[in-house]
């Protein structure tokens, strides 16, 4: 039987580390007006805005949910990651030139740009509800499981609201500069940590790449592996490591068939890079065009390496830790029942690891790094979900306030959305039992319209306000429907099928329901057209003004060279 807890040293570590970040991030905040609190104004280098991206997306709640899910020899969760690069290539050339020239603070501005107030409205309440019950929520969730292995004595509910508070602490006074800068350092600790991890769990097993193969075919052979009612349920089950590491499933996988890697990754990777308030505000604060394509370029390079330093730990966690006794935790599942060993509970497997790995001194090292990651993501989410209100709510409401009161506004939208992610955070388990499958699970019954309508306004000069506002009101339906559909069995057929099958339904149905409707209805004002519509024109003037640049500032050319080094990568696990 297993216990966790921490060193004098390592307590020591983490306590000056968490006192550390939050007297910088305090110190490096800007507010003297609206557009410092909000967006950091508009001051960020390249370097700053792709650390800055990596780091919100690979926040503790990915770390914890990667390990679990490779834990699960569900491997083809790095498709979620290298998809990020093309993702992000399309969203360089297509839709951050309108984003920056526009001026936005928010992506709901911008649908009113193209739309209405309505579409406004509508999406702006969306991507609160949802940077409450994914980003905030998951990022408290993961910091209470490994504070909660520490200080069991703790409650889950104390502990939840002390890390909320410490998020909070500079995300208040300090705004979007304030997160960013303390992103960058935390981004730099988190590749440090996943790094250390790894090169110590090889170092425990004592066999390197081969050696780790060579015992996962064993494991599979032998039948060690917990793959709950797969079986039973007909879905894949891996029965070599080839299999494991492939990114290219069958169709009956229960993680992600191969139709999936095709049609519902890219779908909710390009609400997740695109749309998302909580990742484009990073690149929104970018000093010009430039550097917010080259801070976007540097976020996609920097996924590429998380299969070897994040997901190969959780199949590491397989071999090493697949019958560990961990029945001291008392960690409670949502049947009620106590877990007893990893294969129970997989959302314990990155603290597992470090736990069981790392040496006194690191372990307090990492241990911080993972609860700064969490504090990164959740300060990252306070911040947008209360640009979010400010902007698209409280302003419109009272358009006479001062750019003072909009960060007075803004500070106690923050505090409010504290309590709430902290109030969601015990759900969490009871949607899913991996957290990875909860964010994607969540994201899949939310993004589809929004997705819809930014894609035909920015590439259908026909797409009007009347459709859009139908088409999220309609999608968004369809996917309440779909919710208590499985929640009270009211249609087994939509309920069995993949929930990526059914973020693809949801897209379908939003995007006919907007073509249909704008076409019955008047067309768009030509001012809505002209300066928030794709022409090929464009492309040709962006050529002219890139050929006076050299090479390695051209992102087109660095974007090749990014797609190259992305297809070495992928064919590597094909």
């Amino acid at each position: 039987m297993e216990t966790f807890n921490l060193s004098p040293l390592d307590l020591g570590i983490i306590g000056v580390y968490m006192l550390g970040i939050v007297i910088y991030g305090i110190k490096k905040g800007k507010q003297k007006t609206s557009e410092d609190y909000f967006l950091g104004g508009r001051t960020m280098t390249w370097p700053v805005v792709g650390i800055a991206l990596f780091s919100a997306n690979i926040s503790s709640s990915t770390l914890v949910g990667l390990a679990s899910d490779a834990f699960q020899t569900n491997i083809n969760v790095y498709n979620y990651e290298w998809y990020a690069v093309v993702i992000l290539i399309f969203f360089s050339i297509f839709f951050l030139p309108f984003y920056l020239k526009s001026k936005v603070y928010t992506m709901p501005e911008f649908l009113e740009r193209r739309y209405d107030k309505r579409s406004r409205y509508y999406f702006s309440f969306i991507t609160i509800l949802g940077n409450v019950m994914v980003d905030t929520a998951a990022g408290l969730y993961v910091g209470s499981i490994v504070l909660k292995l520490l200080f069991p004595e703790i409650s889950s509910s104390t502990i939840i609201v002390i890390l909320a508070v410490a998020a909070a602490a500079y995300t208040i006074p300090g705004g979007l500069n304030s997160v960013i800068q303390t992103e960058v350092v935390q981004a730099i600790l988190l590749i440090i940590g996943s790094c250390l991890l790894t090169y110590f769990a090889y170092d425990r097993l004592g066999a390197g790449w081969n050696g780790m193969m060579a015992k996962l075919d064993t494991l599979l052979s032998n039948g060690e592996v917990n793959f709950g009612n797969r079986a039973a349920e007909g879905k894949y089950i891996p029965e070599n490591s080839g299999e494991v590491f492939s990114l290219v499933r069958p169709i009956n996988d229960e993680f992600m068939p191969w139709w999936g890697l095709l049609t519902g990754v890219p779908l909710l990777g390009f609400y997740f890079w695109a749309n998302n308030q909580f990742m484009v505000q990073r690149v929104l604060g970018a000093k010009d065009l430039n550097h917010g394509r080259w801070g976007a370029l540097f976020a996609g390079l920097l996924k590429l390496p998380v299969i070897f330093i994040m997901v190969v730990p959780g199949v590491l966690a397989l071999l090493l830790f697949n019958k560990l006794d961990i029945s001291s935790l008392n960690y409670p599942l949502a049947s009620g029942e106590m877990c007893k060993n990893l294969a129970d509970c997989p959302n314990l497997t990155y603290p597992v690891l470090l736990f069981q790995l790392l040496p006194t001194g690191v372990l307090g090292l990492v241990v911080a790094g993972l609860l700064a990651a969490m504090m990164s993501s959740v300060s990252a989410t306070f911040n947008s979900a209360s640009t979010l209100i400010t902007m698209d709510f409280v302003k419109q409401m009272r358009p006479q306030m001062t750019s003072k009161q909009l960060v007075r506004a803004g500070q106690i939208a923050t505090l409010t959305l504290v309590v709430l992610a902290s109030l969601w955070v015990p759900y969490i388990e009871q949607v899913s039992d991996s957290l990875w499958g909860y964010l994607q699970l969540v994201i899949a019954y939310t993004s589809p319209p929004v997705v819809s309508a930014f894609v035909l306004g920015l590439f259908w000069q026909r797409a009007n306000s009347n459709g859009a506002i139908l088409s999220l009101i309609v999608g968004g339906s369809a996917a309440l429907f779909m919710i208590f559909s499985q929640a009270y069995d009211i249609l087994p057929g939509l309920n069995e099928l993949h929930f990526l099958m059914k973020a693809n339904l949801l897209f379908v149905l939003s995007l006919s329901v907007h073509v249909v409707v704008s076409l019955a209805t008047s067309a768009p004002d030509a001012v809505q057209i002209k300066g928030y519509t794709y022409k090929s024109e464009l492309f040709t003037e962006e050529t002219k003004e890139l050929a006076s640049l050299p090479w390695h500032k051209n992102y087109r050319i660095l974007a090749l060279f990014l797609l190259l080094i992305t297809a070495i990568v992928v064919g590597i696990f094909w």
